[in-house]
């Protein structure tokens, strides 16, 4: 993947914007980092949407100290964006453990347990519960040992609002307990 390159523009006056944006909203820090490159995140899907690397892009970072609802409500203080042209996405894994035994064909019923549950709770607007995963969902630590590649989710959903309706897109597997399950939020307005 280093090999790869996805040049595209920096945004810096969005990146203003959601630093306003954020501090209105009662974010007491917010950093910026004019020197970082895109985090894979970022660019492998935009590089499917967006070969040509024409637009300018903004990255916000995780932060894998805080929890769902942190980063929830980061979402919801850049839900203003939508209105001035914004594309907000959260780019993660519905399952990510990398240290997970691989297998080739099926899939690890942790694996499955856990994407279920999350698709369940998505399309029925319990966003609630999937703020609180750690707690609610089966398997939750074996699906994300860490929660940096599942915090974007909670981001994307802040951003679209309580009453946005989530729709499933796309759905894959990839070595029996990696799920790419794609979620689209719609305002309810």
């Amino acid at each position: 993947m280093y090999k790869l390159k996805y040049p595209a523009p920096g945004a810096p006056e969005l990146a203003l914007r959601v630093k306003e944006l954020l501090m209105g909203s009662g974010f007491k820090r917010v950093d910026e980092d004019r020197e970082r490159g895109l985090d894979h995140g970022a660019w492998v899907p935009l590089m499917l949407m967006y070969p040509e690397a024409d637009i300018p892009v903004c990255q916000l970072s995780v932060q894998s100290k805080r929890d769902g609802n942190y980063h929830y409500n980061l979402g919801k203080a850049l839900a203003p964006l939508k209105g001035e042209g914004v594309l907000i996405m959260g780019s993660g894994s519905a399952t990510h453990n990398l240290r997970a035994p691989r297998i080739v064909d099926g899939i690890v019923p942790w694996a499955l347990e856990f994407d279920t549950w999350l698709k369940d709770a998505l399309l029925q607007g319990r966003y609630e519960d999937v703020n609180c995963y750690q707690e609610k969902a089966p398997h939750a630590k074996m699906a994300h040992p860490c929660p940096d590649h599942f915090y974007p989710l909670q981001v994307a959903m802040g951003a679209a609002g309580e009453n946005a309706k989530a729709k499933l897109i796309h759905h894959s597997w990839q070595l029996g307990s990696l799920s790419y399950a794609s979620y689209q939020f719609n305002s309810a307005s």
